[in-house]
């Protein structure tokens, strides 16, 4: 191999401590992030955009409104997080057993053709199916391009293309919020668009090489061990991680689904009470959460990867999970008007919505490079199982238990204080290179 060509997958080349972050970092590296943001962007589109239509979905489905909706939403939401732990689980251990590159083509090929036929459904359990297939794809993709990016890039950049490449989770969200605004109620429409980056297939076959780490793993001829989840959950070297990173994870997703997307429910509520139709509050409420306040959660998780460079991981997930505690009760209680609660919600985002970009960070240094994928979807996905109950459980408290919306949302976020207790027995791996 070429010193060029080794310079563009071989992140000890440019390692170099001198200069910002991103001095010394190759085209090469940078292509990979483009793409697999491009990937995740795409990935989060499609679990955005049911949470975005399904009001107007299950409405016509059902055939009526009210708490049916609310409760057939929240468990379709379960169903896409155990979804996504089966994908996620299955395409991290062979991407490390087959290669980064031909997984990640399948589960986006996979994400891709399950959303674009939600175009058809018609009954309750085609959605359902259909969630389960997509979550599938979505899951899978995430752990494989999140242990790519951490694999390409040196050790000194690593923390902030991770978080850059996790960042770009916002763009798929304001394409959600956008679409399900541009349809409207016709909401078929916007499941059609999830078909388009199937095409991203091409660019990743043509680009992306597999990283050396991982080539020199596979040359090994130890392909029982690679993506084995019996050495990551029996090897004390691992497991510990492994378990405790799952908890971590399963903070994260359970806050997602139970309070950061639960603004546009309150400002549903909001915008009813004080007399606005329920058609325009839905729209409003679209706006308030899939624009403002995920402009704010944008740069929350930009911000997260230079936080946890500043101030190391443990230091960084912490606090933010402290201050996103505070922030939710004052939300969902301080502003008293719709253009209050604008004001406040890119905060709110910002507090609730960084510490996503820290499990692309650190997940995948907890692991070797044998177990790297397998370890860092066994997080993240592994953390869905344990955050689908929570799921059930903000369903029913939001939905059916006669609790006020404002104290159900506000009690969710205790969730908060557990991820910050499980972050005091993770080690730290600030400037440290990868295990292998």
């Amino acid at each position: 191999m070429s010193d060029s060509q080794l310079s563009d997958t071989d992140p000890t080349e440019n390692d170099s401590q001198d200069g910002p972050w991103y001095a010394g970092v190759t085209r090469y590296q940078w292509l990979v992030l483009v793409i697999a943001s491009a990937g995740w962007v795409f990935d989060v589109y499609e679990g955005q955009i049911f949470n975005i239509t399904r009001g107007d979905m299950l409405t016509e489905i059902l055939g009526s409104e009210g708490a049916d909706v609310q409760k057939y939403g929240d468990l379709f939401l379960g169903i896409f997080l155990l979804g996504g732990t089966v994908g996620g689980l299955g395409a991290g251990t062979l991407a490390d057993r087959y290669g980064r590159r031909p997984i990640m083509m399948i589960t986006i090929l996979m994400y891709s053709v399950f959303s674009g036929l939600t175009f058809f459904a018609t009954e309750l359990w085609h959605v359902a199916a259909l969630r389960f297939l997509v979550a599938m794809g979505v899951g899978g993709e995430w752990a494989v391009a999140a242990s790519l990016v951490s694999e390409i890039f040196p050790a000194k950049a690593r923390p902030h293309a991770s978080g850059i490449f996790h960042a770009s989770s916002v763009l798929g969200t304001w394409m959600a919020a956008l679409a399900g605004i541009a349809v409207g109620a016709n909401w078929q429409y916007a499941y059609l668009l999830g078909i388009i980056p199937a095409l991203l297939i091409l660019w990743v076959r043509a680009a992306v090489k597999e990283p050396e780490q991982w080539k020199a793993k596979a040359a090994e001829g130890r392909s029982a061990q690679l993506g084995s989840f019996k050495d990551l959950l029996t090897n004390p070297k691992w497991n510990r991680n492994a378990i405790l990173g799952m908890l971590l994870g399963a903070v994260g997703l359970g806050t997602f689904w139970a309070v950061v997307v639960a603004t546009q429910g309150l400002a549903s509520e909001m915008l009813e009470a004080a007399g606005i139709a329920s058609d325009v509050a839905s729209q409003k409420a679209k706006f308030a959460y899939g624009i403002i306040q995920t402009a704010g959660g944008g740069i929350g998780l930009l911000a997260f990867g230079p936080l946890c460079s500043k101030f190391g991981r443990r230091r960084a997930f912490i606090g933010m999970q402290l201050l996103a505690f505070l922030i939710v009760p004052i939300t969902c209680y301080g502003p008293q008007t719709y253009q209050q609660l604008l004001c406040i919600l890119p905060l709110y985002g910002f507090l609730t919505l960084g510490i996503h970009a820290g499990y692309a960070i650190y997940f995948p240094e907890l692991f070797p490079t044998h177990l790297r994928a397998t370890g860092t979807s066994f997080c993240f996905n592994g953390g869905r199982i344990l955050a689908v109950p929570v799921l059930f459980f903000s369903g029913w408290l939001k939905a059916e238990s006669g609790m006020d919306y404002r104290l159900a949302v506000s009690s969710l976020a205790a969730l908060f204080l557990v991820g910050a207790f499980v972050m005091l027995f993770l080690p730290e791996t600030n400037k440290q290179e990868l295990p292998e």
